[in-house]
């Protein structure tokens, strides 16, 4: 089975299980793919190439891809969510190749406006990167572009969230394949941290919190 074709099956598994519990499920969008003068274009715009699996990505599955959900509030859900999970509410994700270039913008004036000194250890994580989704609160997933040619995707955090750093997969691909497995939970990463043991092993998609997460959805996945 493709990559694509898995994030989408694995995507609707959720949203089909959120929908059982009484979640509000907005369904999920994926546009067609692009072509490749769309991409010089950006990347001319940037100045940069861009990631190589985000590039196959947007020439042979989709140029943009998004998805909805929630879960009930918690006085609402018939049974608890477990310990571990709880503060977990919501999925939701855009991103896309037209995108890329406001989203990049807008990281880029947080980089330098409030978080340009290179020197201190949490400035300098928002250095050298390339912004792919906008979180919603102010923080960014981006890639980790002092990797070249295809970089991890890791998360910015702008008021010092746990996540700050944190690696979430070692290029769009993978990323997207961790991602979907535990059905795009988040962004934000108080949500994420559940899935992560630490800053370097990105999203564990069938560690504990995970096939807790799935068994408590009754999702099953090949």
């Amino acid at each position: 089975m493709s990559s694509w074709k898995s994030w989408e099956d694995n995507i609707k598994t959720f949203l089909q299980s959120i929908q059982q519990i009484g979640g509000e499920v907005d369904g999920y969008h994926i546009k067609a793919p692009s072509k490749i003068e769309s991409i010089q274009e950006v990347e001319e715009t940037l100045g940069i190439k861009l990631p190589i699996s985000f590039t196959k990505t947007v020439l042979e599955f989709s140029s943009g891809f998004e998805m909805n959900w929630s879960l009930p509030d918690d006085e609402d859900l018939e049974v608890p969510l477990p310990t571990e999970l709880k503060g977990i509410f919501a999925g939701n994700f855009s991103w896309s190749l037209k995108d890329i270039i406001n989203i990049e913008q807008d990281r880029k004036g947080w980089e330098l406006e409030v978080f340009s000194n290179f020197e201190d250890d949490y400035d300098r994580i928002w250095h050298n990167k390339l912004g792919l989704m906008e979180v919603g609160n102010g923080d960014y997933l981006a890639f980790d572009l002092s990797i070249p040619i295809d970089p991890p995707v890791i998360y910015l955090s702008h008021d010092g969230g746990e996540g700050h750093g944190y690696i979430l997969g070692n290029n769009f691909i993978d990323f997207m394949n961790r991602w979907t497995r535990i059905g795009c939970v988040g962004c934000e990463d108080w949500q994420l941290m559940p899935f992560m043991n630490d800053s370097s092993m990105g999203i564990l998609p069938d560690g504990k919190n995970a096939i807790q997460w799935r068994k408590y959805l009754k999702v099953q996945l090949p």
